[in-house]
């Protein structure tokens, strides 16, 4: 297997400057792209409501990555489950995901609501939402999950 490189295509700028895990909707961020990206890369985005944003956890040890089972947030309540079956930073290539709220689009800076990311953190890639790339169908996860989730974003729910 050959190696891959990826080179960010920006960063982004958040009041949240360490990765804690609850309460994202409260923060203010944008991603601003990298300079050498022209001034029309973002042209049309401010159509869609969401973007998907795929995001570098740079700030994960690598000392620190999972590449078996563990509980989530290392809460012995929950089940031990694999880390392909869980969302945390401490993955083996330690990507992000996230879909999050375009608030507005200017030059190039996209101002979002809900991404969990923090200050600094590379960005990967950009891609609208659209709904015909939704789950189709009913979507199913466990009990425990829905608990993770409980607080994750804040008061707000509204994604």
């Amino acid at each position: 297997m050959g190696n891959i490189t990826i080179a960010p295509i920006g960063y982004v700028k958040s009041t949240r400057v360490e990765a804690v895990d609850d309460d994202w909707d409260q923060e203010t961020s944008y991603i601003e792209l990298d300079s050498h990206y022209e001034s029309d890369a973002l042209s049309g985005l401010s159509e869609f409501s969401h973007i998907e944003v795929i995001f570098f956890f740079n700030k994960v040890d690598k000392s620190n990555i999972n590449v078996g089972s563990r509980h989530p947030r290392n809460n012995s309540e929950w089940p031990k489950v694999g880390i392909f079956a869980q969302r945390g930073k401490n993955r083996p290539n330690r990507l992000g995901v996230t879909i999050c709220r375009v608030v507005g689009v200017d030059k190039n800076k996209i101002y979002v609501q809900g991404l969990d990311a923090i200050d600094n953190t590379p960005v990967i890639d950009i891609k609208p939402v659209m709904a015909e790339f939704l789950p189709r169908g009913t979507v199913a996860q466990p009990e425990w999950s829905k608990e993770i989730m409980s607080g994750y974003w804040g008061e707000s729910t509204d994604q």
